[in-house]
């Protein structure tokens, strides 16, 4: 097979090169995992954390303080549920971001959403509880399946949407009805995340509890 020459003039397409450097750093890694290109033990568990964590700092709103507060209200709100009531927290989501705690998943009765929402007012630290826990008999491994599948296309739209900080963005979907929480830089990117939401197939209804990183909600409490 003969070398295929280049005219002088001409340069290889660097068409590719362009979408990589203005990547983000979580993005780059995002890219390097699915091509199997990074090996998942070793240094290459280090350069994951190193980047990762390098990364986050940058673009995410939270303060790490507040990570970590919110990691602990998570974990707290678990062994609630769990010593409480082991069903309930099997069919129950939690998202924290920086103490306002969102409810998500579904029950069969109204006792058990409200039962729900007390439990998470008993976490230490929690600030604000919104209780999106559906009251139905839907469900099944059908509607999880679709359910699964409508927040990873969302995921993958806004991750790589380069006017969307998606680090600051958490998503799920219950029953084909999307919940949005999170902290966006302004109108126009909560926009643009609702309305890659909106364009996906099967999707009922999208519902935000994002606020603007100027929210006055966000400063701490007396």
């Amino acid at each position: 097979m003969g070398i295929m020459m280049l005219p002088k003039n001409e340069k290889p397409d660097r068409g590719l090169a362009k979408p990589l450097r203005r990547a983000r750093p979580y993005q780059i890694l995002f890219i390097l995992v699915l091509l199997g290109t990074l090996p998942l033990s070793g240094c290459g568990s280090l350069f994951i954390g190193a980047v990762a964590t390098g990364g986050a700092a940058a673009v995410e709103e939270r303060s790490i303080g507040n990570v970590v507060d919110d990691l602990t209200i998570r974990a707290e709100l678990n062994q609630l549920f769990f010593e409480d009531n082991f069903d309930l927290l099997q069919s129950v989501s939690f998202s924290v971001i920086e103490g306002r705690v969102l409810l998500k998943g579904s029950v069969k009765t109204q006792e058990d959403r409200i039962r729900g929402l007390k439990l998470a007012w008993q976490a230490s630290g929690v600030r604000e509880v919104i209780n999106e826990i559906q009251v139905t008999d839907q469900g099944g491994i059908v509607n999880y399946a679709r359910d699964t599948w409508i927040s990873t296309q969302l995921k993958a739209e806004i991750l790589f949407d380069m006017d969307i900080l998606s680090i600051n963005y958490n998503v799920e979907t219950i029953n084909g009805i999307i919940y949005v929480v999170g902290i966006a830089q302004d109108q126009a990117e909560l926009d643009k995340v609702v309305d890659h939401a909106r364009r996906i197939e099967n999707v009922k209804q999208v519902v935000s509890h994002v606020v603007m990183k100027d929210d006055p909600r966000r400063e701490p409490g007396p």
